[in-house]
């Protein structure tokens, strides 16, 4: 599973207190618990205006570059933010996100095409919103891979996120989810299918039960990326029991060696 950490988030009030602070310290203790505990990439987000946001996250990326090698995940909901603020980071990482709305993927996948490094995060949306049905999120993931074909970018540089939605408050969002996921995975074989998990619960009770329960479920249909907390432990063990179960990990040895490290199980003193 590539695990992209999302504990660097502007969102989270903690977060947006060092940003404004300018607490290097804080962010650059995240960045390294995240790494210890397996984070594939590093996501950063400053959540600020975005007059101020490629300032921002200048100063957020090389407060995590200055601690961990790891890639960085670049996250903006601005594509004219994106196209700046890759350039501070040392070495290729991931875009999040483009979608099917406005210019963004004329804006980022040009950028892909002479780096050939980056990856990038898609989002099954466009000009229309989220749409309601699979059938829907999977003609703007057509026009997402027509659009990488033209550029070429090859699917393995790809996260599509088939946009996880409430469970309490959507009729279908589960069928539409594992839809989504099985038929770009039948597809694409070597994409890679990515999604912020942790949306599946938000206004439940014991949050933690429903975004565990799904994890399984998607990763059973395709899903080899996922957007979390690598910090949570309880997370980290079931994504290598499924990997394993899924037949994904020989002789459950990335299992094992994930225990053994302490990744996840009980906690050691």
């Amino acid at each position: 599973m590539i695990i992209i950490g999302e504990k660097i988030n502007g969102s989270i009030p903690s977060v947006a207190e060092a940003i404004e602070k300018r607490d290097a310290d804080f962010i650059k203790a995240r960045a390294t618990a995240q790494a210890e505990a397996g984070a594939s990439f590093i996501d950063c987000c400053a959540s600020v205006p975005e007059a101020q946001e490629v300032e921002t996250l200048h100063w957020m990326i090389d407060c995590i570059q200055e601690v961990t090698d790891l890639p960085i995940s670049v996250d903006s909901p601005s594509a004219d933010v994106l196209t700046q603020a890759y350039k501070f980071c040392k070495k290729p990482g991931m875009f999040n996100s483009v979608s099917g709305e406005g210019d963004k993927i004329d804006k980022i996948f040009p950028i892909m095409r002479d780096n050939p490094g980056w990856e990038c995060i898609a989002l099954c949306s466009d000009d229309t919103g989220i749409p309601k049905n699979a059938a829907d999120r999977l003609k703007v993931f057509d026009n997402i891979m027509t659009k990488a074909k033209e550029y070429g970018i090859s699917p393995n540089r790809l996260h599509i996120d088939p946009l996880v939605e409430m469970l309490c408050t959507s009729e279908n969002g589960i069928e539409t989810n594992i839809e989504v996921i099985s038929t770009v995975r039948e597809r694409y074989p070597s994409i890679h299918i990515t999604a912020a998990v942790s949306n599946i619960s938000f206004n439940l009770p014991v949050r933690k039960m429903i975004n565990l329960g799904f994890t399984v479920l998607a990763m059973n249909a395709g899903l080899d990326s996922a957007i979390l907390d690598p910090l949570n432990r309880d997370m980290l063990g079931l994504i290598y029991a499924t990997e394993a179960l899924l037949g994904e990990d020989d002789f459950c040895m990335e299992y094992i060696s994930a225990y053994r490290e302490g990744l996840f199980g009980p906690v050691k003193n």
